[in-house]
C-alpha cells in the first residue's frame, strides 16, 4: 500500500486553483520523415488525403521541426481543407487556395496548390510565432492562419493525432505526448490499454481498486466524488504512450473512502478528489521516483502539466543522488515506492 508521508500535509493547505484542461503536447519529439512509397491506409481517409498528410509531415521534418509541429500542420489542413488541395476559396477569402487555404499574399498560385510548398509556407510562419509550442494546438494554428475563430481547429486535433501516429509507424506524435482534452476519450484509451494488459491498478487487502473510476468516465457517467481531473487522465495516457506497461495505485481516494497521509487535505481527496495519480510501475517494473523510468516520465509530464503542478519523491531522488530541474513542477517529499503527480495546486 502506498502511503504518502504526513509531512506533505502542511503543503496541501495552499488554496486550490485548478487550471483549465486543454488538448496538450508535451516534449516536442523529433519529426519523422514519412516514406511516401509505402503509405499505410488510415480509416476514414482517402489515399489522396493520407498522401497530403505525409507531404505536410515531411515538410516539417525538412525544416527540422518536431512531431508536435507535424500534428499542428495536419490539424490545420484538416480544418481548412479536409486535407484536400482546394482550387477555390470562400466568401471570406475568394483568393484562398490549397491545403491551408492560403491567400495571394502567401505566395504564388503554384506554391499554394503544391502540398509540399504550401506546407513549407505554413511552417515557416509557425516558426516565427514565439512560444507556439506552449500554446494549445488550435491557438498555434490560429496565430498563423489568423482565422475568425481561435478554437476552430480544436475538433481536428484528435484526428490529426491519429493520422500522424499512423504515418509515424504507430508511435504517438510529440514523443507520445499529444493527448486529447476530452475526459471520455482519455478514459476510453486507458480502458483499452487495460484490456490489452498494458494498464493495471494496484489492488490488495487495504488497497481498493481505482479502475472503476476510469471505467465510469469511459462510459460517460458522472459519479459524485469519483471524478478524475482531465490533467490526471492526460498524465496516464502520456505514460501509456511512452511505456510498454503502466501501473497506478491511487487516484480518487474520496471515491474509495481512503484517508491516508494528508487525509482529506490530500490532492487525492481534496475538492471532490481525483487531482492526483500515483504510478507504482512502468515497463513492468516497480519504480521509486528516482529511477530512470521515473525521471523520464517526470520530463515528459513537466512540459504537459500546468505551472505549479507537483511531483513527488524529491527526497528519494536526493538520496539516490539524482537531480531534476523541472520548469513547471514543484517538488515534494513522498515515500519511495511510487511516483506522485498532481495538478491540484497549479496556478
Amino acid at each position: 500500500m502506498l502511503v504518502p508521508l504526513l509531512s506533505i500535509g502542511a503543503l496541501l493547505m495552499i488554496p486550490l486553483l485548478l487550471a483549465q484542461p486543454a488538448a496538450a503536447s508535451c516534449l516536442p519529439g523529433a519529426g519523422v520523415t514519412v516514406d511516401v512509397s509505402q503509405l499505410p491506409a488510415v480509416d476514414g481517409y482517402t489515399p489522396e488525403q493520407v498522401g497530403n498528410a505525409a507531404a505536410i509531415m515531411n515538410a516539417a521534418a525538412s525544416l527540422g521541426m518536431s512531431a508536435q509541429a507535424q500534428t499542428v500542420g495536419v490539424m490545420t489542413a484538416l480544418g481548412e481543407s479536409g486535407l484536400s488541395v482546394l482550387a477555390y476559396g470562400d466568401e471570406a477569402g475568394p483568393d484562398s487556395r490549397g491545403l491551408f487555404q492560403q491567400r495571394d499574399s502567401w505566395g504564388s498560385l503554384a506554391q499554394r496548390m503544391d502540398p509540399t510548398a504550401s506546407s513549407i509556407l505554413f511552417f515557416a510562419r509557425l516558426q516565427t510565432v514565439a512560444g507556439w509550442e506552449k500554446m494549445t494546438p488550435s491557438a498555434a494554428a490560429h496565430a498563423v492562419q489568423v482565422n475568425a475563430d481561435p478554437d476552430h481547429y480544436t475538433r481536428y486535433f484528435e484526428p490529426a493525432t491519429t493520422i500522424v501516429a499512423a504515418l509515424s509507424g504507430g508511435a504517438a506524435p510529440g514523443g507520445g505526448c499529444s493527448v486529447s482534452a476530452d475526459a471520455v476519450t482519455l478514459a476510453q484509451q486507458i480502458m483499452t490499454a487495460h484490456a490489452e494488459g498494458r494498464f493495471k491498478t494496484l489492488v490488495g487487502p487495504n488497497q481498493p481498486d481505482h479502475l472503476p473510476e476510469i471505467q465510469a468516465i469511459a462510459n460517460g457517467q458522472s459519479v459524485p466524488d469519483c471524478g478524475i481531473d482531465v490533467g490526471i487522465l492526460q498524465a496516464m495516457v502520456v505514460a501509456l504512450n511512452n511505456f510498454s506497461a503502466v501501473g497506478v495505485s491511487d487516484i480518487n481516494r474520496k471515491c474509495t473512502g481512503q484517508s491516508l497521509g494528508a487525509g482529506p487535505n490530500s490532492s487525492h481527496n481534496l475538492d471532490g478528489g481525483g487531482h492526483a495519480v500515483d504510478f507504482y510501475a512502468l515497463n513492468g517494473a516497480s519504480i521509486t521516483g528516482a529511477d530512470a523510468d521515473s525521471i523520464k516520465l517526470i520530463g515528459l509530464l513537466d512540459a504537459l502539466m500546468p505551472k505549479g503542478s507537483r511531483i513527488g519523491q524529491a527526497d528519494c531522488r536526493a538520496a539516490a543522488g539524482t537531480t531534476v530541474t523541472p520548469a513547471n513542477f514543484s517538488q515534494i517529499n513522498d515515500s519511495c515506492n511510487h511516483l506522485h503527480v498532481d495538478n491540484a495546486f497549479a496556478k
